[in-house]
Order: C-alpha cells, then structure tokens, then sequence
C-alpha cells in the first residue's frame, strides 16, 4: 500500500483536503475487486455515462444512491436466485458494493436497467454564481485610483 505525503502542499493550500483524500484513496483501492465490470464514458461537454454489467440481477436486487460527491450502487441476488441448483454457475451473481467520485456540481439524471446493464447517467451543472464572468473595467475610477495611489506615495 502506498501513500503520498501532501505535507509540503497543504503549507500553501487551502480547501484541498477533499482532493489529496482522493488521490490518497484511489492508490488504497488498486487492488480493489473489480467486480462487476463497467464502462465510463463521456457522453457531451457537461454528460456522462456509468454503464455496470448486472446479468442475473432483478432491479429490485440493485439499490443506487447518490450522497454529496459520491455515487454508490450495491446489489444483493434475490432468494429465487440463491435457492437454485446450479449444475453449473458460470455468471457471477455475487453482493457487492461499488463507490464512484463524483466531481462538484456533478448529479444524478437518472438510473435505468436494460438487457442486464445498469446505465446511470449524469450531468455536470455548475450554479451562475460559480460560471467565470467578465468584470468591466471602469476608465473613470482607474484614474482615481492612480492619483490616489500618488498622493499616498507623495505623503510618505
């Protein structure tokens, strides 16, 4: 297991614990099962797309819940699943968890299970308030500025 010392970053940031969190949790979790297999995939600018391959769960056996910066989608095999007698059990229908990262401002559209695929889509919306704007500059009070600036400069 191999951890990054962030020491000399966090002498000069500022609200970037969550980040070196992540960072730090993603090389923890390298071995991590990779159990069921799934796609991500950009789908536009601001969109994009969890595909989980889910063969031999019910949607009633899926359970996907989205919390502040995390997606998680957990599946547990139904009882008629378990009771039967397998011959031979050649797809893996086993419980698991899997935790996703979402990025700020990044939320759940909508969860739809098709043909043994659970596909979630997502969507990046950032607030105006958070959108770069352009700030006019106002001629008139940048030459106040600058006579100011002399006199404090002139009076000491």
């Amino acid at each position: 297991m191999r951890t990054y010392d962030f020491t000399p970053l966090w002498r000069s940031t500022v609200g970037f614990d969550r980040m070196f969190d992540l960072i730090n949790n993603s090389v923890n979790s390298n071995g991590q099962d990779s159990y069921p297999p799934y796609d991500i995939v950009r789908t536009g600018q601001d969109t994009f797309r969890i595909a989980i391959a889910m063969a031999g769960f019910a949607p009633e056996d899926i359970t996907v819940t989205a919390q502040e910066n995390l997606l998680v989608v957990a599946a547990r095999p139904g009882e008629k699943r378990q009771q039967s007698d397998f011959i031979h059990r050649g797809i893996s229908c086993r419980a698991f968890e899997r935790r996703f990262s979402l990025a700020d401002y990044v939320d759940v559209q909508r969860a739809n299970y098709v043909d043994g695929l659970l596909i979630v889509d997502l969507v990046r919306k950032i607030p105006e308030a958070k959108k770069p704007r352009r700030i006019q500059i106002d001629s008139a009070r940048r030459k106040d500025n600058f006579k100011h600036r002399d006199e404090v400069a002139i009076a000491a």
